[in-house]
Parts: structure tokens; sequence; C-alpha cells
């Protein structure tokens, strides 16, 4: 299990073939971070890992406007968000990042000024 990572390291939860996670790693590393990119199908998150995230961000945590969340049945639309996170893990808004004990969820520029500076 990857969360609590202890020492300052830095993990970007997401899917491989997602532009907005392929263009935060590209910066943080250009910034000179050590970067974990965990790819969220290949490496599905643990019960622990879903429920930290969603205790950070509350539905947040669910992109409800990506075609995975359109997908879904009414009774998965009316789950918690844990729930939905564990039906499809593509469901989660993208990237989730954790640097050391401080969360970010998505990637614009005020993520980008507080993680790259």
């Amino acid at each position: 299990m990857v969360l609590g990572l202890v020492g300052g390291g830095m993990i970007l939860y997401g899917i491989s073939t997602c532009d907005t996670c392929k263009k935060a790693l590209k910066a943080l590393e250009l910034a000179g971070r050590e970067v974990t990119f965990r790819d969220i199908r290949a490496d599905p998150l643990e019960q622990a890992e879903i429920d930290r995230i969603v205790q950070e961000f509350g539905s947040r945590a669910v992109n409800t406007q990506s075609t995975t969340y359109r997908s879904f049945n009414d009774f998965l639309k009316a789950s918690e968000p844990e729930a939905q996170i564990a039906a499809q893990p593509a469901v989660m808004k993208r990237p989730v990042i954790q640097d050391g004990d401080r969360w970010y969820l998505g990637w614009d520029a005020a993520v980008e000024a507080a993680l790259t500076a």
C-alpha cells in the first residue's frame, strides 16, 4: 500500500491515458520534483486509499461530467463516492496528488504553482 508515504514523497494518482495526468507529471518532473505515478487502473486503489481520498475531497473526488459517471445506473449514481470509485476507478477526478500530508485535486494554475514553485 502506497498511502501514507512518509518523508515528503509525492504520489500522483491517475490513469496512464489521461492527458491531464500526463501534463501534471511532466510539469512536476520538469520542476525537479520526484513523483511516483500510480496508475489506478493497473494498480487499483485499496479501500483505505479510496476512503482517504473521499475524506479529503468529498463528492468532488468523483468526476460527474465523465462518460464513466454518465454510464452509471441510477443505483450507482445515488451511491456514496467511495462505492462509485471502487466500482469504476476511472470515475475519480484526476489527478489526485498527495505531497506528504497535503492533497490536491485536479491540475490547474493554482495547483501547478503550489507544487512547482
